[in-house]
């Protein structure tokens, strides 16, 4: 039985992280902390967890010993567990990261992109991302994996067939839209996340440059071989779960719907979460719904081609808790540890 400890279990990713390994055969959760709810059992912050945890209680970061569990979870803000993550790191540890802390390569962009200076920048290469999709071989056996973030993970599962198989005009680049949840926002409110504010609105945030463009623009690059041109705007809806994102790029010369067929069947052919929908007048296929995914680690992905302006769009839906964190986190831990690499994560999703 692996031993589990999860750095921050309180919060809604925490929480998704418990809901999950609740029902993994191979895990048991050893410790969970939470600041607020030190002393406490697991429940008092998830109540639908109520019975799935008996005897497990929070405790404070003080209180751990990172080297008494075979895997950590990190589900802290950004930056707060980069040197615990190090230390479990050098003590043997497999780690999972569920923060921004070693997702990225470049040291320089964390100061810009997250308001720190990297404390640990020597792990940053060690680190794999733990898409299933494009990095899945390289997860088997790995000490330290970086979760990526919802909304890249969401841009990268749209925009990579058509990168990969060069159908787009590189020069020009990438735009994604993204329509994000709440639940984004994690489980403190800010003023413009409460309720009242967020229900029956939509609104752009950070049009400037979100900081998950960067995850989005390492991935691709090493798709493509070079460099890649990319602008993500986030817009918040008034969701609970999900992201819908919706990726913009203008085909090559000579380049229609039938390439697009080829490019997102080829790329997608061996990944049993990721739905396929080609969209087109005629073609009876929904398109991607994030109510089709919500509570599971399926991807519903499509595409559509205006062939009068050349631009074709890539979709993918996700739920932003699962397939956008806690899901891709299990799934790392599966492949790091020798588990079946989907087991726990097979469960269909919730409708409506």
């Amino acid at each position: 039985m692996v031993r589990a400890g999860i750095l921050g279990a309180s919060g809604m990713t925490g929480g998704e992280l418990l809901r999950i390994l609740a029902s993994h055969p191979g895990v048991e959760v050893e410790w969970a902390t939470s600041r607020e709810y030190a002393g406490k059992p697991v429940h008092t912050a998830h109540p639908h967890l109520r019975g799935f945890y008996t005897g497990l209680k929070y405790t404070s970061i003080d209180n751990i010993d990172v080297g008494e569990v075979d895997v950590v979870f990190n589900a802290l803000p950004h930056g707060v567990g980069a040197s615990i993550v190090a230390e479990a790191y050098e003590n043997g540890v497999r780690v999972v990261d569920l923060s921004a802390d070693y997702r990225l390569r470049d040291q320089s962009l964390y100061p810009k992109l997250y308001g720190f200076k990297h404390p640990r920048p020597d792990l940053l290469d060690e680190a794999i991302y733990a898409l299933p999709e494009i990095y899945g071989e390289k997860l088997r056996g790995a000490r330290l994996a970086a979760v990526p973030g919802c909304n890249a993970t969401a841009a990268i599962l749209a925009a990579a067939p058509l990168v990969a198989s060069k159908i787009i005009d590189m020069d020009v680049g990438i735009i994604v839209d993204v329509k994000a949840a709440s639940s984004e926002a994690g489980s403190k409110p800010s003023r413009h996340s409460i309720h009242p504010l967020r229900e029956g609105s939509a609104r752009p945030y950070t049009p400037w440059g979100h900081r998950h463009a960067a995850e989005a623009i390492q991935v691709l690059r090493d798709l493509a071989g070079r460099g890649v041109r990319l602008s993500l705007v986030p817009h918040a809806v008034s969701m609970a779960r999900g992201v819908l994102a919706s990726a913009h790029a203008l085909l090559r010369d000579n380049i229609g719907f039938s390439e697009a067929v080829r490019a997102y069947a080829s790329f997608y052919k061996n990944s049993p979460m990721v739905r396929v929908k080609p969209m087109a007048p005629g073609l009876p296929v929904d398109p991607p719904d994030v109510k089709n995914v919500i509570g599971s680690m399926f991807a519903e992905v499509g595409f559509a081609v205006e062939e009068e302006s050349g631009r074709i769009t890539g979709f993918a839906a996700i739920d932003n808790l699962v397939r956008g964190a806690a899901g891709q986190a299990v799934y790392a831990m599966n492949a790091m540890l020798g588990f079946d690499e989907w087991e726990g994560l097979r469960s269909p999703p919730l409708r409506p």
